[in-house]
């Protein structure tokens, strides 16, 4: 018997392959961070949110999946000529966002492409307002300016700049060579300037080292002399007070025995021989010491009338007689 082939499994394979590419078309995963825009006859219909959405065969196709997240774009160097006419090389990195996926699909047509168009312009106005050197130095400066002015121009395209980074600016070799000796000379000065700020210091410090150290010492020299001399003051004071109590004390017991005047007077003068026997003293009498000279001839003739006092040889030989 002829085999017959089996139409009703064809039939059923091919709705079930049918019915597969419709699903995998038309029933739409969307992914956390992803946006999918799905237009209806050709015409923008809505934008799909995160989850599980069913699409209309043959009426609804996806236009675009867009990414959400913050993306980084390295582009290639870019030449630049600064300011002062040096030909130069900038390399960026620029971060951004898409803020609103609608416009990012509508409103450009590739928008990675346009914002880098749109940087290494504004790097180039940027570059050719400043110096070499001044490129080099303001790095953050122009990274700020750049971002303001790439943001600003990208939000009718729904896409939000959040900074630009300059990885490198490369001056051509010799430039790079000239910068170098600068540097070096520069260093070199400084090395210099240091050096002769140092020895100054050095010198200021020593020079005023031996100023406090001749101060000090003179002002030792002036407290020991003080010191001296107040030791040799108060010394000569310390005798003169022994002196002069010894003196009242003297003077004092004389009187309380009950002297005479004859006997106060031969005191006086005995102190007085006392006093001029040293040559550093100088004696002074009163106009009233004449009085006292009179006293003195008295005390003579007294004496006068008195016998002498008979020495011992002069005894001994009285008494052999």
């Amino acid at each position: 018997m002829p085999s017959t082939f089996p139409w009703a499994i064809f039939w059923w394979l091919v709705a079930i392959v049918v019915v597969v590419v419709f699903a995998l078309r038309y029933i739409v995963i969307v992914r956390q961070s992803t946006a999918v825009i799905v237009e209806r006859l050709g015409k923008f219909s809505r934008e799909l949110k995160p989850g599980l959405h069913f699409l209309i065969p043959i009426i609804d196709s996806v236009r675009a999946t867009v990414d959400l997240r913050e993306q980084a774009w390295d582009y290639p160097p870019q030449p630049v000529i600064t300011k002062d006419n040096v030909p130069t090389s900038i390399d960026i990195v620029l971060y951004y966002y898409i803020t609103d996926p609608v416009k990012s699909v509508y409103e450009v047509r590739n928008l990675n492409e346009a914002i880098l168009k749109l940087t290494m312009t504004s790097i180039r106005n940027i570059a050719g307002s400043l110096n070499l050197d001044e490129l080099l130095v303001s790095r953050e400066n122009v990274n700020n300016e750049l971002t303001q002015i790439v943001d600003v121009a990208t939000d009718p395209w729904g896409v939000k700049v959040t900074r630009a980074e300059i990885k490198a600016v490369n001056p051509p070799a010799e430039i790079l060579e000239a910068m170098t000796r600068q540097m070096k000379a520069e260093r070199s000065k400084r090395a210099v300037i240091l050096e002769a700020e140092g020895f100054k210091e050095a010198e200021i410090n020593k020079a005023e080292g031996e100023k406090q150290g001749a101060i000090l010492r003179a002002e030792g020299d002036r407290q020991q002399k003080i010191l001296i001399a107040e030791g040799e003051a108060q010394a000569l004071i310390t005798v003169a007070n022994a002196r002069k109590e010894a003196t009242i004390a003297y003077f004092n017991g004389i009187h309380e025995g009950g002297a005479s005047n004859d006997v106060l007077a031969l005191k006086y003068m005995e102190t007085l021989e006392a006093i001029s026997a040293n040559p550093s003293n100088k004696v002074f009498l009163p106009y009233e010491s004449s009085a006292l000279m009179g006293s003195l001839g008295s005390i003579k003739e007294l004496f006068q009338g008195v016998p002498p006092v008979p020495t011992a040889k002069a005894a001994k030989s009285e008494a052999s007689k």
